[in-house]
């Protein structure tokens, strides 16, 4: 039997509280970073809380004080507006139904579907802006200009957003980027004209993004719905704002981690619409690489839910509409306002839907 006075006791228990606050200080000093950084990285984690949030219950959320000049947003949607309403001879150079082209511009992107009641009420011109983009000289002289410089802001943009959602899977910090989720970059500039009778078409017809992020720029008009717990639940717009929502093959790697919701875009008769949505992917659709499951998200209670495909191979038909009644009390989270949003790159507000 081995007696220990009372006194070599609390000398050990504190001789090891010592050592422990000597170990602790020693991380902090050893980061570099000081009390600033500490803080940081406190916000830092709350962000990528509140993105992984979004992401499961919403599907979608919308970021200001995202980085990118609100000039560059209104210069877009200018020229995205000014091409549309053009002389049409100038327009016509750019017509095809040509998917192949790297600058296509067309009405409706399923005219000809026969499983389409009706068509969508707007017109579109499409930019393949990545890895490699068109020779600016191929882009319409209204937006030549700052469509490269949207792009580039909008690359940066979504590598920011894809660390913030790998993080929130556990993952580290490029490992969505690093599996060219963002390596192919799409903007498509959208143009809804004022519709007489509205009640008779719709301006895109409800759908989910087939790539693994949108982000989507829209103007003043509004008409942007998502659908939440089986009912259409309207996006306002906020000026100088992005919307964010998760693609189907993100949904699918994150195996339902993460939801890709439907969405839709109503037509009115007040006025012309316009949004730009940027599709982040991979750079071909006839890539070989295979996409399933993320093997690090799945575990004995969590096994795969999907089995790997090429993007070429996915179909709409493999969508998930199973998951659409979410056990969540949407009047508190329509009350919502979460700051977030400070990092390098992205800082500001993640906002819920609001009706």
């Amino acid at each position: 039997m081995v007696i220990s006075s009372t006194e070599n006791l609390e000398a050990t228990v504190d001789q090891t509280s010592n050592d422990d606050k000597m170990s602790e200080l020693k991380a902090f000093d050893d980061t570099k970073a000081g009390v600033k950084g500490l803080m940081d990285s406190i916000k830092h984690k709350e962000i990528v809380d509140k993105v992984r949030n979004a992401s499961e219950i919403w599907g979608f959320f919308q970021v200001v004080n995202h980085g990118i000049p609100i000039s560059v947003l209104d210069e877009m949607l200018r020229g995205a507006r000014q091409f549309f309403e053009q002389d049409i001879e100038i327009k016509k150079q750019y017509y095809t139904r040509d998917i192949t082209k790297r600058v296509v511009h067309a009405s409706n992107f399923d005219l000809y579907s026969p499983s389409v009641p009706a068509a969508n009420w707007r017109d579109y011109i499409f930019f393949k802006m990545a890895p490699n983009p068109p020779n600016p000289e191929e882009f319409p002289r209204p937006c030549r200009e700052m469509l490269m410089d949207y792009s580039k802001h909008m690359m940066e943009l979504g590598y920011s957003l894809l660390g913030l959602l790998s993080e929130g899977l556990g993952l580290d910090r490029c490992h969505l980027k690093d599996m060219d989720c963002a390596e192919g970059l799409g903007v498509l500039a959208l143009y809804y004209p004022a519709c007489p009778q509205p009640e008779l078409t719709i301006g895109t017809n409800k759908q989910s993004d087939n790539d693994f992020l949108t982000v989507l720029l829209q103007d003043h008009i509004g008409g942007l719905q998502v659908l939440h717990q089986n009912q259409w639940v309207d996006v306002p717009p906020t000026h100088g704002a992005l919307v964010v929502n998760i693609g189907d093959l993100l949904q699918l790697i994150s195996n339902d981690k993460y939801i890709s919701v439907e969405h839709r875009v109503l037509a009115n008769k007040v006025r012309p619409r316009v949004s730009v949505p940027c599709f982040f992917g991979t750079d071909s659709m006839s890539s070989s690489k295979l996409y399933g499951p993320i093997s690090e998200v799945l575990s004995e209670d969590n096994p795969p839910k999907y089995c790997a495909t090429t993007v070429q191979d996915y179909r709409p038909t493999t969508k998930f509409h199973l998951l659409k009644n979410f056990h969540y009390d949407t009047h508190d989270l329509f009350k919502q306002e979460v700051r977030t949003m400070n990092t390098s790159s992205l800082q500001g507000i993640v906002r819920p839907p609001i009706s």
